[in-house]
């Protein structure tokens, strides 16, 4: 009976086993348990599976290498010079290269000046017979230029040029078949892409540092303290840099060099995350004009613009939100001969995206006075292309955004919480060597307090340009508890103020 019955348990199994099989299971076989996911096994358990029939693709063509920077190195480190520059009167400061602190009109550093002063830094060699490119900053109002090269040669430097406008200049030492660096174009440089920074840090030579481009075009009111044309379209690096290496290269993975390194985001003095380069396409072109004509050539949109954001986008009831804003357009510049209106919006030059206002600075300035550049610009939703003739700014046609709206509006001064400000006329925009800015005739006791006085020209407030009563007043309106003033004396010296509001 026992027998019997457990007979009828084990067809019973067999049936039942068979009709699942047929009818439920498709897998006709035994289970491998898979792996479950580490993204699935924290939520809940997940259904066995069958294990798959076919072996896994190889992974071996997403295997990337390291970058190797020994190449680039061995190309960018001969062609890199130390550079010593000596003072032998009064009146430069004797601490040396000013590459330590960009941002130095933000604090009060009147050092001691010294009857002999010795300032240090970076070079690169553009060419065999002997021409270098360097910062303005490194070598301006030297006496005496030496230039040691990597192999421990010393030549005295002659100074070809110097433009303060870019913070570059040109020297010139006596050889031939010298190593050099050719020049690369920084206009395909990209956000991401490995770089080095070659120069003599502190007066160790030869240096090599690696980071990425961590951005383009970058505006940092750096060279606004000497003048107020000039043109910031940075390369921002986290590739360590220290003093000395103003001057020095920038430099693609290529060996080709991409930009010369200026300044460093510190206010300790020392690297601290990020530093910043004049870009290739730049610089060409300053060392052609000061090699051609002593001079930079540099050919005027007429143009004032602002970088378009949300707000502004929003305030002119534009559609797009990156390019530069046209603000003000001089009537005797190319500009407004070829159709440029105020709050078009400009976004490229020479087919070449431009999607801020230093940018729009950058493209430009590679042109010479008498040359066109195609702009295209968006107006009221549609896009137009114009062809521009670009001219030279002289005196008579100096960009004047005061007489413009003077003679639209007839408004020539403001009063603002008991100060009372005024635009500058043609003659002293040219005569300080400005070309915006709003004048201060009679400060509030908070300025006053603050160490503002009387005829102080105030260019930017709390890093927002100042180019008209408007904009001073829009500026104004939104300061809070504190405020920051940047601008120049009616004698030429710049200076910065931050004081309670």
């Amino acid at each position: 009976m026992v027998g019997f019955s457990f007979l009828l348990l084990m067809i019973g199994s067999g049936m039942g086993a068979a009709i699942y099989a047929t009818f439920f299971d498709k897998g006709y076989g035994p289970k491998e348990a898979r792996e479950i996911p580490a993204a699935f096994s924290r939520f809940e358990e997940a259904p066995l599976e069958t294990a798959p029939t076919t072996p896994p693709p190889s992974m071996e063509h997403l295997k990337v290498s390291p970058p190797s920077f020994i190449s680039a190195a061995a190309k960018s480190r001969p062609a890199v010079v130390h550079i010593k520059s000596s003072y032998n009167r009064k009146g430069r400061n004797s601490n040396g290269d000013f590459f330590s602190n960009p941002f130095k009109d933000f604090f009060d550093e009147d050092r001691p000046s010294t009857p002999k002063g010795i300032a240090t830094g970076s070079g690169v060699l553009i060419s065999g017979d002997g021409y270098i490119a360097t910062n303005n900053h490194v070598i301006d109002q030297a006496d005496e230029v030496e230039v040691t090269l990597f192999d421990n040669r010393i030549f005295k430097a002659k100074v070809i040029g110097k433009d303060i406008t870019t913070d570059l200049a040109l020297l010139k030492i006596e050889g031939s078949g010298l190593p050099h660096l050719s020049f690369g174009n920084s206009d395909q440089v990209q956000v991401g892409q490995w770089v080095l920074a070659v120069g003599n840090p502190m007066d160790l030579t030869s240096t090599v540092t690696a980071g990425i481009v961590s951005a383009k075009g970058r505006n940092i009111n750096l060279l606004r303290a000497d003048t107020e044309l000039a043109i910031e379209s940075f390369i921002q690096t986290d590739a360590a840099v220290n003093k000395g290496n103003s001057g020095g290269a920038l430099v693609s993975l290529e060996g080709k060099l991409i930009g010369i390194n200026t300044a460093i985001a510190s206010k300790t003095g020392y690297y601290a995350g990020y530093s910043f380069a004049i870009p290739s396409s730049i610089v060409q072109k300053v060392m052609d004009d000061l090699l051609q004509y002593g001079e930079v050539k540099r050919g005027y949109l007429g143009v004032s613009i602002r970088p378009l954001d949300a707000a502004l986008a929003e305030k002119y009831d534009l559609n797009v939100l990156k390019g530069a804003l046209v603000t003000n357009v001089n009537p005797d510049l190319g500009a407004y001969e070829a159709g440029i209106r105020p709050n078009d919006v400009i976004i490229s030059v020479n087919d070449i995206v431009v999607s801020s206002s230093s940018e729009l600075q950058e493209q430009v300035s590679r042109y010479r006075p008498g040359e066109y550049v195609r702009i295209k610009i968006i107006r009221r939703e549609k896009e137009m292309e114009l062809r521009v003739l670009l001219k030279e700014l002289k005196r008579e046609n100096l960009a004047s955004r005061t007489e413009t709206e003077e003679e639209e509006t007839g408004v020539k001064d403001m009063e603002f919480n008991g100060s009372k400000f005024r635009r500058l006329t043609r003659d002293e925009y040219w005569e300080m060597g400005v070309e915006e800015g709003i004048m201060v005739m009679e400060p509030n006791e908070n300025m006053k307090k603050g160490g503002i006085r009387e005829k102080f020209i105030i260019t930017h407030i709390d890093g927002r340009r100042v180019r008209s009563l408007d904009e001073l007043k829009e500026a104004l309106d939104e300061v809070e508890e504190y405020i920051t003033i940047k601008g120049q004396f009616d004698s030429g010296k710049n200076a910065t103020y931050s004081f309670k509001w």
